[in-house]
């Protein structure tokens, strides 16, 4: 699936388009891929957190990593922002799974279609190892701190989608990366990309690449990926656990299967 993802692309980068980029246009444009929120498609929504790790010039008020749980609202301030380079690890009470097309998606709160904060999505079976997603960027220079970048030359980046609109990703991109169970995904990592250039892209190096990826940069206040949530689309709840009553009248059923068993004998 990789293989076939590359080749698509770098026939994409070489061809010409009648957009600026490669890759899906904004939110409401034929080809997007961006999913609303509203979408009957999600499942299930982030449910916990750990490792939230905030990245330079973030005020206090933007730092509650609770915000970045639960349904996603596509407005400016029920955010949790990472700043830049920072970082946070979501968690779903159960497994996102391995379906047909996207799998899970990102909502940031971009207020426009062209200001655009984005970040590094990695996936993790165990908690332990952490797999990147392939991430393309053909935004050609510096765009400032209140710069604009056109959502064609973005692919793999959570944050190409304004608010209220998720940015999808498809497990089946990872398929065959050895420690990664494709079909048992526990967390989800987001890691805020540097916009200054000094963080690079996937595209391969027989090809031009890597890209340094540009994004607004610097801001202040609420600088980097605001996080607003993550929505499962293929899911699985973890199995059950008994409550100790359960445990408990299990294990004197069994203590007198074994009585019973012994009075036969």
């Amino acid at each position: 699936m990789r293989t076939i993802l590359l080749t698509s692309l770098i026939g994409l980068a070489f061809a010409g388009s009648a957009q600026a980029g490669p890759f899906a246009p904004a939110a409401g444009q034929p080809g997007s891929t961006a999913i609303s929120k509203d979408s009957p498609a999600f499942v299930q929504w982030a449910t916990g957190y750990r490792d939230y790790q905030p990245g330079p010039n973030v005020d206090a008020t933007w730092k509650t990593p609770e915000k970045g749980l639960g349904v996603a609202q596509g407005g400016a301030t029920d955010i949790v922002v990472l700043g830049d380079g920072g970082s946070i690890t979501l968690s779903f009470g159960g497994y996102i799974t391995n379906g047909a097309g996207a799998d899970f998606a990102v909502f940031e709160n971009g207020f426009m279609d062209t200001f655009l904060e984005l970040a590094f999505v990695e996936v993790s079976s165990n908690g332990t190892d952490f797999f990147r997603f392939p991430n393309f960027s053909f935004t050609a220079s510096p765009v400032g701190g209140f710069g604009l970048i056109d959502p064609t030359n973005i692919d793999g980046l959570a944050g190409k989608y304004r608010a209220g609109f998720g940015t999808p990703f498809d497990l089946d991109v990872l398929s065959g990366v050895a420690g990664l169970d494709i079909n048992k995904v526990q967390y989800v990592r987001l890691i805020d990309v540097v916009g200054n250039g000094s963080t690079f892209d996937s595209f391969p190096a027989e090809y031009g690449g890597p890209h340094p990826i540009y994004d607004p940069y610097p801001t202040t206040g609420s600088s980097g990926f605001d996080l607003d949530a993550v929505g499962v689309i293929h899911y699985a709840a973890l199995p059950a656990v008994p409550e100790p009553s359960q445990w408990a009248m299990y294990c004197a059923a069994l203590g007198l299967i074994g009585l019973v068993a012994r009075r036969r004998g």
